[in-house]
Order: structure tokens, then sequence, then C-alpha cells
């Protein structure tokens, strides 16, 4: 094979590469785009907001303090709120604000006594809690899938540069080389036999 025909072939692949790269790099801006507006949109909808500082306790001034009195709009927020805000409430609660010891405990307490009263009142609060916390930290998975495709997307694209710079090379050695040139020649000069 000629030196120059094989410039051309890795030339072609290259821009077909440069293609695939541009088309792949489009895509994943397309799902960062999607995904990061619809968390942020779900998460503003829910009206969320951190309390202000003066209601944090002292233990979460560090967790959730930098936060304070802001609406709960991004996933990594979400990820904050649920574990460290709604997490840490639950985890003071008794069972330690495990729904599923809870209701245990609810269905196997006496019914209509005071105990299965507010053992009843502590599983709707149980559950509710463990259910904004699980929705919070789907939408902070989300907002990290939204972040890995924005870095995906940039690295497409600058592979996508560097293949086109090649194809840029490839196509100007193919023009300097002679049409006669082989593409492997051992020192002496001659052509291998086969």
């Amino acid at each position: 094979m000629a030196r120059k025909a094989f410039d051309q072939i890795a030339s072609g692949v290259g821009a077909m590469l440069v293609v695939v790269l541009l088309v792949a790099g489009g895509l994943l801006i397309w799902g960062y785009t999607f995904a990061n507006s619809n968390v942020h949109d779900q998460l503003a909808q829910q009206q969320i907001f951190f309390p202000p500082k003066s209601q944090i306790p002292a233990s979460m001034h560090n967790t959730i303090g930098p936060y304070a009195g802001q609406q709960v709009l991004t996933g990594h927020q979400a990820q904050v709120y649920a574990n460290n805000y709604i997490g840490v409430h639950l985890s003071e609660m008794p069972y330690h604000g495990v729904y599923s010891k809870v209701s245990a405990a609810a269905r196997a307490a006496t019914p209509g006594s005071p105990q299965a009263r507010q053992l009843s009142e502590l599983q709707t609060t149980v559950f509710q809690g463990t259910t904004l916390r699980g929705l919070l930290l789907q939408a902070y998975a989300f907002g990290t899938i939204a972040t890995l495709l924005f870095w995906g997307a940039i690295a497409s694209f600058v592979l996508a540069l560097i293949m086109a710079a090649l194809v840029v090379g490839g196509v100007l050695h193919a023009r300097q080389t002679p049409h006669e040139k082989p593409l492997f020649a051992n020192k002496g000069g001659a052509v291998p036999a086969s």
C-alpha cells in the first residue's frame, strides 16, 4: 500500500470520528440541559427552603448553615437537605426514623390504645419524611448525571478538536507524499518480497 493512500484513508476515518464526536458532544449537552433543567424545575415547584440561620440547630451549622434561607434548586442542595436536615431529624426520632421498624411497632400495638395512636402518627410522619428524603435524593442523582453528561460533552468536544487537528495534519502529509512512496520500506530502500 502506498503511503499517500494510507494517509488519505486514515484522514477519512479521522474525519468520520470528528463527526461522531461532535454528534456525541451535542447529544451529551442536550442530555445535560434536559436533566439539569428538570431537576431545577421540579425542585422549584416544591418550594422547599432551608431554615433561616436562627432556626438551624448548632449541630447542623457546618452542614446546612451555608444554605440558610435558600430555596432547594440544585441536586447538590437536595442531597444536603435530604441527608443533613431530614436524615438527621429522622435519626433522632423513635426507632431512628426507620419506617419498617415504626410500621412493625404500630401493627403490634393494641388497636385503639394510646400507644397505637402515637405510633400511627409517628408512622405517618416517618413515611412522609423518608418519602421526601428519597425524592430529594433522586433529584441529587439526576443532578449528578447532568454533571457527568456535561463533562462528557466537554471531553467529546476536546477529542473532536484533537482529532480534527490530526486529520488536517494527515491531509497535508498526504498532499506532500509522492504516489509511489511505499507505506513500509526497509533501510536499504528495497521493498521486501512477499
